[in-house]
């Protein structure tokens, strides 16, 4: 009884930690963070492989990994996210085993860089360089839970699809305001993100599915949504793609 006592009285209040909000990180900014990117594990993921360097205690095929915090979570369950801004851009990449694991060069998608490919024997836009580009949907999400996190999904090959149907389902929301009907915006509604087994005459893979669950209710939870759209929309939020990302969650 006495330890118990002692430990309480000893214990930090939660206001002690609000006074002092913010100290040691004033310093820090976007440069100095890791974005995770969310992705989703294949039979060939490294992390799935026990006698991998990066195998993650508890990783199986078909489940969502947060890339930073190593965090798995059950596909079959999904996540509930916050989707808050959208672009789509052409990442540069040299072949498996020649490059340091990065992007050589990232295109907006404005650009006119795939007239210059030309599609090789195993469907890659290969550029006179040598070097191919995938077609990458980037969606910047707001992770619900116990404490909201900022996180990346990238979407590419069979996985655009996807990424259209769910821009397509974020502008179908119409709202009646007092001007009339209008678009919310698209940290607005809380969507769930699922794994499902995809396959065509190329193989067999994991990829996402997307629904709707609702509008968001937590005033608090809006306000982490909406800063880190005008934090990503002003260019403040670097993205480092590299071999955290997986270039092969859907190779076919």
């Amino acid at each position: 009884m006495n330890e118990v006592a002692i430990k309480k009285e000893n214990a930090v209040a939660v206001n002690m930690f609000e006074a002092d909000a913010d100290k040691g990180s004033q310093n820090m900014t976007q440069e100095d963070l890791a974005l995770p990117f969310l992705k989703v594990l294949g039979q060939l993921s490294p992390e799935v492989n026990k006698r991998d360097g990066k195998y993650v205690e508890g990783a199986e095929p078909g489940m969502i990994l947060n890339t930073v915090t190593n965090e798995v979570f059950d596909g079959t369950k999904g996540i509930d996210v916050l989707p808050v801004f959208y672009e789509r851009k052409y990442v540069e990449w040299q072949d498996r085993g020649e490059g340091k694991g990065a992007p050589v060069a990232i295109h907006d998608a404005s650009s006119d860089i795939m007239r210059r490919t030309t599609r090789d024997k195993s469907f890659k836009d290969r550029l006179p360089n040598g070097n191919y580009l995938e077609n990458t949907a980037n969606h910047y999400v707001v992770v619900l839970g116990n404490s909201p996190q900022t996180a990346l999904i990238s979407m590419k090959a069979t996985q655009l699809k996807i990424s259209r149907k769910w821009n397509s389902i974020m502008m179908g929301i119409k709202l009646q305001g007092k001007n009339g009907l209008f678009t919310p915006p698209t940290y607005s509604h809380i969507y769930n993100l699922k794994t499902v087994q995809m396959s065509n005459d190329k193989g067999t893979w994991f990829g996402w599915e997307v629904s709707k669950v609702g509008p968001v209710q937590d005033q608090s939870v809006y306000g982490v949504a909406k800063s880190f759209a005008d934090q990503v929309g002003k260019g403040n939020v670097q993205v480092k793609h590299g071999s955290d990302e997986s270039k092969t969650d859907s190779p076919y």
